[in-house]
């Protein structure tokens, strides 16, 4: 059996329904697991819960899984070292000499100027989704707190622009993978219809411009609003209550006394982690290309990078990061070798919580896979298809799929496969059902509450992630109704 008819919905969806409502994510998500392997089990409830402490063990099993976790976790320590070396005080005051020269020069207000220098940074960072929130998360939040923005609006922008970027401007482990999942189709050229695809990729365009449309224009809605009016009129930047991704042991650690704020203590370990990722992916994807002599240099390049292990390479980017920014502060005679390494252990410590969730994700994620939830949802879609309405079905079903299971990636396994097919028996256009399934993906990366990008969004900018989930959700579901009719009107007209 392929999957276990409307059972295979239920542990996801109760999971996510729960988690919302109550705010216990973790309950909610170990509930979700709990439920799936019961079905598993065949309604057996011992050799479903004994099935579910396995599950949750057979998660370090995958090793892409341990790495993602234990990259998680020493984020902890370069936030830790990064706000201790006096490094995030350095950035800040660097950060006010320029909106006091933007605002002498009369241009914009601060609030406005630092989103767009935090849409701006998160954009130029393509290479990695992780690498890309966690990036604007950490340099952006002290700035984000001391000019009283929420943290569901820094966790909102970090989020929206991670996997949207990525598969915008594919030169990254996505375009490549994407090529390849293309490529097994039958196509001898994957990358000309992934180019046609890309001006009908609508829901991360949107997603993007939303974005902007936020900041420049001021209009929040929905829970973003009344977080912004909390932050702005109590200067509360979480409300009471919440429950921070990240322990604020971490994100209150002053600079150590008598230490000189230097904003290079922040800007040097962040540059070498973004830096060393595309060598990372370079270096574990060079030996899995087949005959790579035989191609151009800049074609090696690419495939080698498309070859490479994200996880892989995130951990090791953040590994260089610590060993870097250890020896620079060593340097400047900050930290002395036993506080050097107290201090990565408190910074760990501090994204336990973050670890377990990683760890729940991961769990859900591989029920999901056991009880063909993807695969369920992909074949009702079929019972309403023509070809006009192929587009927007595509677009819609891997939304749910995406949101469901927490993963674009896998998704795109899905879909792809399903949807090229599909486009071409029933003579709708290839290129459009291509867009949707890789839009429809994004969307669940980019907003299910189980999402790893989504978690990290909400860990970097130390964000309840629940309430990252609530205040961002309004503006992912616009941005999708948007492209959804697009694609409807567009299945009428392209052909």
């Amino acid at each position: 059996m392929d999957h276990y008819g409307f059972w295979s919905l239920l542990p996801p969806l109760l999971a996510i329904i729960f988690a919302i409502k109550t705010r216990q994510v973790f309950v909610s998500l170990l509930f979700g697991i709990w439920l799936g392997w019961i079905i598993l089990s065949g309604g057996n409830f011992i050799t479903g819960t004994t099935a579910t402490i396995q599950a949750l063990v057979n998660v370090f099993a995958e090793a892409s899984n341990t790495r993602t976790i234990m990259f998680s976790c020493l984020v902890g320590a370069l936030i830790a070292f990064i706000q201790r070396s006096g490094g995030v005080a350095g950035f800040v005051h660097l950060v006010n000499r320029l909106l006091t020269y933007l605002e002498n020069k009369k241009i914009g207000k601060s609030r406005k100027i630092v989103q767009l220098l935090a849409w701006a940074t998160g954009t130029a960072i393509f290479v990695e989704s992780s690498i890309n929130t966690l990036t604007v998360g950490t340099v952006f939040r002290p700035v984000f707190d001391r000019l009283r923005i929420p943290r569901e609006k820094l966790a909102y922008i970090g989020d929206s622009i991670s996997a949207p970027t990525c598969i915008l401007i594919p030169l990254n482990a996505w375009g490549a993978y994407i090529m390849g999942l293309i490529a097994a189709q039958g196509f001898s050229s994957p990358l000309t219809v992934l180019v046609y695809s890309f001006p009908l990729n609508f829901y991360p365009m949107f997603a993007m411009a939303m974005v902007l449309f936020v900041i420049l224009s001021g209009k929040d809605f929905g829970p973003m609003k009344k977080a912004e009016e909390r932050a702005i009129k109590e200067g509360k930047v979480i409300r009471d209550g919440a429950v921070p991704l990240i322990s604020a042991d971490v994100v209150s650690l002053e600079k150590k006394e008598n230490v000189k704020p230097r904003a290079i203590n922040m800007i040097l370990p962040i540059a070498v982690m973004v830096a060393m990722m595309p060598l990372m992916l370079l270096y574990t994807g060079w030996g899995e290309v087949e005959n790579i002599s035989q191609y151009p240099w800049y074609e090696q390049i690419f495939f080698a990078i498309g070859k490479g292990s994200g996880s892989t390479a995130v951990l090791y980017s953040v590994l260089t990061s610590i060993i870097v920014a250890s020896f620079l502060y060593a340097s400047q005679k900050i930290f002395s070798f036993s506080e050097t390494i107290d201090l990565i252990f408190k910074g760990i410590s501090g994204l336990i919580p973050l670890a377990l969730l990683m760890m729940l994700a991961f769990a859900i994620g591989t029920v999901c896979k056991e009880l063909g939830t993807g695969y369920y949802t992909a074949e009702l879609s079929k019972q309403w298809l023509s070809p006009n309405l192929v587009p927007v079905i595509i677009f819609l079903v891997a939304c749910f799929i995406a949101f469901s299971t927490g993963t674009s990636w896998g998704t795109f396994a899905i879909m792809i496969p399903i949807g090229i097919p599909m486009a071409q028996a029933l003579g709708a256009n290839l290129y459009l059902a291509v867009a949707a399934a890789l839009g429809g993906g994004v969307f669940g990366d980019h907003c299910s509450p189980i999402s790893d990008t989504t978690i990290i969004s909400s860990m970097a900018s130390a964000s309840d992630h629940i309430d990252h989930v609530k205040t961002q959700l309004p503006y992912a579901i616009t941005a999708a109704v948007i492209s959804g009719i697009l694609y409807l009107i567009l299945g009428f007209i392209i052909h």
